[in-house]
């Protein structure tokens, strides 16, 4: 049994309803067992969060972990030369145990920014070492993570990672339309829901798209996650939103690789919710503020108006728990969720204000305002100090770049 910790006195955000200044949360067994003014703290740890802010963990709906090591190589990478160098020469050049050691880094460099889960589209997992490796690194971590398999030309190992359970779980990462025959993809779908898992592509959207062909063959749904879709039409989102198609945007690299126009405003027009993600560390930050505040940069000036900043925490929050297949367990602070919550530092002169604290989240904070960091009730961030040895791994990753590279 996991110890009872009573996070006191915090400015609650709860990503939906209300905010709600000084309010306690309590954890039992890892999940939330209570919210109010005041709660009794017998036999609790108890969390001071007087003048913090404390919010649902974040949740990247799109992250290719194992490439941190390779942290900004690809600033000025086409989408041509990121295939040809990263997937095709570093990745080539990795065991299983470089596998590991990078979803590691990559793990607690997320858990640093306040991302208490991943959505790792792991096109690593060439064997059952190299997964076993992914899962032992996100274990070792503490980070909730959804493990999608990419090569699911490998159905036993699929199988196999599909049936965890926990903290770690798995799903199917299909090539996509773009990129695979469509015989190939409607296999990879298939097996996704045999399995009962998401099953994520790589789609655009616009001319040439397969969004229509993917809705007249019924592999539309819940369970499918569609990334980036740039250039999604209107028609094409009515669509994603009817069907409840998930959608992740990840904007910062979408716009860096000139892909093209973030489908996030379409969905939102269509009376639907995208996702965020980070993407890929070698052109992009690997904290999801940044991809908060490019969509909402972005959104103001397309609709000419001025959407509030607040309505674009939940991208991060519960739109991308939605996204990854996780909305029931997290994503919001509410009774009987899992226990993955941040607390932020820096904005405690707004806490019972006039002034929107979670439009300030995502107007202004940046990773060194991440105070505290619990997973599944698991402390794995406090005070501003890791439990995990981030420089150490930097370190480790660094010469694993240099070889690989």
């Amino acid at each position: 049994m996991s110890e009872r910790i009573l996070i006191s006195g915090g400015h609650l955000i709860p990503s939906v309803g209300p905010e709600l200044p000084g309010t306690d949360l309590l954890i039992e067994n890892g999940a939330i067992a209570a919210i109010g003014p005041s709660l009794p703290a017998d036999g609790c740890r108890v969390i001071e969060a007087a003048g913090l802010v404390v919010l649902p963990g974040l949740v990247d709906g799109h992250r290719h972990v194992w490439q941190a090591p390779l942290r900004g190589i690809g600033a000025d990478l086409t989408l041509g030369e990121y295939m040809e160098v990263v997937l095709g020469r570093a990745l080539s050049g990795c065991r299983p145990e470089d596998v590991g050691l990078a979803s590691l880094l990559g793990a607690v460099e997320a858990l640093d920014a306040g991302i208490t889960t991943v959505f790792d589209w792991s096109n690593g997992l060439r064997t059952p070492e190299y997964t076993d490796a992914v899962v032992d690194a996100y274990r070792q971590a503490g980070i909730r993570a959804v493990v999608a398999h990419g090569n699911p030309g490998e159905p036993a190992d699929v199988r196999r990672l599909a049936a965890l359970t926990g903290t770690v779980t798995g799903a199917v990462a299909s090539f996509g339309p773009r990129y695979t025959p469509w015989e190939r993809m409607v296999e990879d779908i298939t097996l996704a829901r045999e399995l009962g898992t998401m099953v994520s592509m790589h789609a655009r959207g616009g001319a040439g798209s397969a969004t229509e062909r993917l809705y007249a063959d019924g592999l539309l749904g819940s369970d499918v996650q569609l990334v980036h879709v740039n250039g999604l039409t209107a028609d094409e989102a009515k669509i994603l939103v009817d069907t409840g198609t998930a959608v992740v945007a990840t904007p910062v690299v979408e716009s860096t690789m000139g892909h093209g126009i973030s489908a996030y405003g379409a969905m939102r027009d269509a009376g639907g919710r995208a996702g965020l993600g980070t993407d890929v560390a070698v052109n992009a930050p690997t904290d999801l503020f940044e991809p908060m505040r490019d969509t909402l940069r972005t959104e103001r000036l397309r609709t000419g108006s001025m959407l509030p900043a607040s309505s674009f925490l939940p991208a991060s929050t519960v739109d991308s728990a939605v996204a990854v297949g996780l909305a029931e367990i997290v994503g919001t602070l509410a009774v009987g969720k899992r226990a993955d919550v941040v607390l932020l530092d820096g904005l405690g002169h707004l806490a019972g204000g006039t002034a929107s604290v979670a439009g300030a989240v995502v107007a202004s904070t940046m990773v060194a305002d991440v105070h505290t960091v619990l997973v599944d009730g698991r402390v794995v961030k406090q005070n501003g100090r890791l439990a995990a040895d981030l420089a150490s791994l930097r370190a480790s990753g660094y010469e694993l770049a240099r070889r690989i590279l």
